[in-house]
């Protein structure tokens, strides 16, 4: 506690508090050795890279290098959404070989090894074997429930979740209620046995602005708190995931409802993207959704790379979508901690034409790499030797 606080700058009794009523949790599965990231009111906004295998592509030492690579561009957890072969081993592989939390979404490895046919036991099952694992938080898809999924075909895109997807099959062809909603207790009693915080998925997500903060998303919402305070009664942290898909006009309010219904708990958003059109430059317009909603309470950024909507991302797309949610969270720092010491210090240096300094502050380190001949130079290839910077200092020295 001790070190949290000072490395997010928080008086410790106040984050002991803010943990305590869940308005903040800590990352740390007991099984792992490993620092623990706090999340939620008054830290730091973090940042979240997803990797893995598809039913296409199964390399691991591609994911590991997508790892290694979203943990130097900066990203504070990994999720692990692997579908492909070998799900357990690209899982061991990737707690074995970093140092910061993941997280995965069980549903996926019980739904593919069962179908249909996958009972409540099965999925427990598949629940605590990621624990045991070592596995720091899990995404379950607890608040889609059959009243739900008799109204989603009156969305323009039904379902765009893949868990949701999965247990929305699931309760229609089982004519059952969802087992993540009927066995929350027993879930609950596995999770707190090994310090894993949930993080209850947001099935009903949009996947466009049309059907943004409608009834079926609204709807789950609402079963997420009550879902929350349970969970809080049983000593078990809680994380809300938030929408994909909203305009910018919708932002704030989503935000605040969450906050509002979930009683505070820590805020995980994918994005959100701002508009439907930006193919190949979704990191953009999650970047955009992203700074809006982090500004007025989100806790969490999942990343969005140019790929979204196109297929795997590449080890750079990773890199880019993680400088890019990097962006949003440090934007929504400025307001909501007030905290511009590194801006200033760039500017500080920019002021100075003192290229080495710029390029440590920056937030991509790779930069430098990119424009290495400017170190030491007093100028740059915009303006030349007539730099603004440079011409108003010589006047202002005479």
């Amino acid at each position: 506690m001790k070190r949290i606080a000072e490395r997010e700058r928080i008086p410790e009794d106040k984050l002991k508090r803010r943990v305590k009523n869940g308005s903040v949790v800590i990352v740390r599965n007991s099984e792992r050795d490993i620092e623990p990231l706090a999340i939620g009111e008054g830290t730091r906004v973090k940042v979240n890279a997803n990797i893995g295998t598809s039913t296409d592509t199964s390399d691991i030492d591609n994911e590991l290098e997508k790892a290694r690579v979203a943990v130097e561009a900066g990203t504070h957890t990994l999720m692990d959404l692997s579908i492909g072969n070998n799900i357990d081993r690209v899982r061991r592989e990737i707690i074995k070989k970093t140092e910061i939390p993941l997280g995965t979404v069980p549903i996926y490895q019980a739904f593919i090894e069962k179908k249909v046919d996958m009972d409540p036991d099965s999925i427990l099952n598949v629940i605590e074997k990621h624990c045991k694992d070592g596995v720091d938080f899990l995404t379950l898809h607890c608040g889609i429930t059959r009243r739900i999924v008799e109204r989603v075909s009156e969305r323009l895109i039904p379902i765009t979740s893949r868990g949701g997807s999965f247990i929305a099959a699931w309760i229609i062809k089982n004519e059952r209620e969802n087992p993540l909603y009927t066995e929350f207790d027993r879930i609950l009693e596995i999770v707190k046995e090994y310090d894993v915080v949930i993080s209850l998925g947001d099935a009903l997500r949009p996947a466009g602005i049309h059907d943004a903060s409608d009834w079926c998303q609204f709807q789950e919402l609402l079963n997420m708190g009550r879902l929350t305070r349970r969970a809080r009664e049983a000593g078990v942290p809680i994380i809300i995931e938030g929408p994909g898909h909203v305009p910018l006009n919708q932002i704030e309010m989503n935000v605040k409802l969450e906050k509002r219904l979930c009683d505070n708990a820590p805020f995980y958003v994918l994005g959100p993207l701002v508009t439907d059109i930006a193919l190949g430059y979704d990191h953009i317009s999650g970047a955009i959704g992203g700074a809006l909603a982090a500004m007025h309470g989100a806790d969490f950024l999942c990343y969005v790379t140019p790929s979204e909507h196109l297929g795997l991302p590449t080890v750079d797309d990773v890199r880019v979508g993680v400088i890019a949610s990097k962006i949003a969270a440090h934007a929504a720092d400025i307001v909501r901690l007030g905290d511009t010491k590194r801006d200033d210090e760039l500017s500080k240096a920019r002021k100075e034409l003192d290229w080495d300094r710029i390029f440590k502050l920056c937030i991509d380190g790779r930069v430098r790499a990119e424009h290495k001949d400017l170190v030491g130079k007093k100028a740059c290839t915009m303006c030349g030797r007539y730099c603004a910077l440079k011409i108003l200092e010589d006047y202002l020295k005479r």
